[in-house]
């Protein structure tokens, strides 16, 4: 008996080129789908994730899902798992998921945050989830510039140009920016995102907020989307999902959520 499972996984994003499989470079995917045939080869196994993240972008809460024989059980799995992962990557809980789920269409809405620091983090391994960039000179600025974004909109000028026909238009609920001491959280949240999209939202928050850019020229290219838009791409290190949303999950406006 094949059983349909939900994972919740963790990952440091740097030592990866993204979550999606590729005949080259190391990926998150690949790493699992290798440890799960391990476990319960020969048949390959293929693991479905909501989100595929971009090198070097991190997750604290990426969702997938897998189908596997039911000789296991799903709070055993993390552990037998882990145990063949590398230290970057951690399967955090296992859940068995009715036969409908996908990690993909059953998803009601991302939370992913932009981790930035004025300074080089006195503490190491607080570099690896954050990148270092100049404040804004406009706290002020920047935080109105935020609140023009949350609604249904074209974010071709946001992503990379697209040759399919898929569309460009997806939902923000809210963009919440969150001053630490040091640095800026910036918590987005929106039913789903294009590629390099949020870095380019970060991007374009923070030439406003140095004078860049201003909240009318975020305006203009939302209204009249232009693909390929030089826009600045914030760097991904500093980038993670924190969650993935389901129908059974927390309201989506609370940078608080956690797993």
């Amino acid at each position: 008996m094949v059983a349909r499972t939900k994972l919740t996984v963790a990952y440091l994003g740097g030592g990866f080129s993204g979550w999606q499989r590729q005949d080259r470079g190391r990926t998150v995917q690949g790493e699992l789908e290798s440890s799960l045939t391990k476990l319960f080869g020969p048949q390959r196994i293929v693991v479905v994730g909501a989100g595929r993240t971009d090198a070097g972008v991190h997750a604290s809460a990426q969702a997938a899902h897998v189908d596997l024989p039911d000789v296991i059980p799903s709070e055993v799995l993390p552990r037998l798992l882990n145990a063949r992962l590398s230290n970057d990557v951690r399967v955090r809980s296992s859940t068995r998921a009715a036969s409908g789920f996908h990690a993909i269409s059953s998803a009601l809405g991302k939370h992913y945050t932009s981790r930035i620091s004025w300074s080089e983090p006195d503490l190491p391994w607080q570099g690896l989830r954050s990148v270092v960039l100049p404040p804004p000179s406009d706290p002020a600025l920047f935080a109105e510039a935020c609140r023009q974004l949350p609604g249904r909109r074209d974010w071709a000028s946001f992503t990379v140009p697209h040759t399919d026909g898929r569309s460009t238009v997806r939902t923000i609920y809210r963009v919440q920016p969150v001053w630490r001491r040091s640095g800026l959280d910036l918590h987005v949240f929106g039913e789903g995102f294009l590629r390099y999209q949020v870095r380019r939202m970060v991007g374009a928050l923070l030439d406003v907020g140095r004078g860049k850019l201003t909240i009318k020229d975020i305006e203009d290219l939302l209204e009249s989307p232009t693909p390929g838009a030089p826009l600045y791409t914030a760097p991904a290190r500093g980038l993670s999902l924190e969650r993935v949303y389901y129908r059974a999950s927390p309201r989506l406006s609370t940078p608080g959520d956690r797993p």
